[in-house]
C-alpha cells in the first residue's frame, strides 16, 4: 500500500483537517507544472517565482476559510489562480490589451473610427465594460472558455487541459458563447452606441 498515491483530494481534505504536511505534498507533486506554465506566460524568472507564490498564498487562504469547493480538480483550480494573477500582473502593467481580434470574434469592427478620439475611447471603454456585464451572463462552462481565450491568450490545447475537457468541446463552447453574445448585442445595439 505504501507506494500507492494519495488522491489531491483526499490531500486537500487532510489539509484543511490540518494536516500542514499535506500541502507541501500537493505542492511538491505539482510544483514544476504550475511553474512551468507560469514562466511560459511571462519568461522573466522572477515575476514567474513572485505569481507562483502569490498563487499558493491564495490557495492557502481559500483552504483555511473552507471556501474550496472544487470537487478534486486541484490542479486545475491551481492553474485559474495562477492566471488571474498572471493577467492582474498585465493589467497592473498596461502591457496587455483587453481585447484580441480573433476571425471569429470582431464585435469592435461596429464600432466607426471616424469619430473624435476622446469620444472614441470612451465608447470604446463602455462597450468593454458592457461586454465584460454580457460575458458574465454566458452559461459558466461558455464563459470560461471566452475569458480563457479572449482575456487570457490561451490555446485551445491549454483550455483543453485546465478545464479537462476535449479540445473539440473547448471549441464549441468558444462557437456557442460567441453566438450567445451576438444575439445579446442584436437584441441590444443600444449599448453599441454612443
Amino acid at each position: 500500500m505504501a507506494n500507492v498515491q494519495t488522491s489531491d483530494a483526499l490531500l486537500v481534505k487532510n489539509y484543511i483537517a490540518g494536516d500542514e504536511n499535506a500541502l507541501s505534498i500537493l505542492i511538491n507533486r505539482h510544483q514544476s507544472k504550475i511553474y512551468g506554465f507560469i514562466y511560459s506566460k511571462l519568461s522573466d524568472r522572477d515575476i514567474a517565482d513572485d505569481i507562483f507564490q502569490d498563487t499558493f498564498i491564495k490557495v492557502i487562504k481559500t483552504l483555511k476559510s473552507n471556501s474550496y469547493n472544487e470537487e478534486g480538480k486541484f490542479l486545475p483550480w491551481v492553474m485559474r489562480i495562477s492566471h488571474n494573477l498572471i493577467i492582474d500582473h498585465y493589467r497592473k502593467n498596461k502591457k496587455m490589451p483587453m481585447f484580441r481580434e480573433t476571425e471569429d470574434f470582431s464585435i469592435f469592427s461596429i464600432m466607426s473610427d471616424n469619430v473624435p478620439n476622446i469620444e472614441s475611447q470612451l465608447i470604446t471603454s463602455q462597450v468593454e465594460s458592457d461586454l465584460r456585464k454580457l460575458i458574465e451572463e454566458l452559461p459558466e462552462d461558455q464563459k470560461e472558455v471566452l475569458v480563457m481565450r479572449m482575456y487570457q491568450d490561451l490555446s485551445f490545447k491549454e483550455i483543453s487541459e485546465l478545464t479537462g475537457v476535449s479540445i473539440n468541446t473547448a471549441l464549441g463552447r468558444m462557437r456557442y458563447a460567441i453566438m450567445n453574445l451576438r444575439k445579446v448585442i442584436d437584441k441590444h445595439q443600444i449599448i453599441l452606441t454612443n
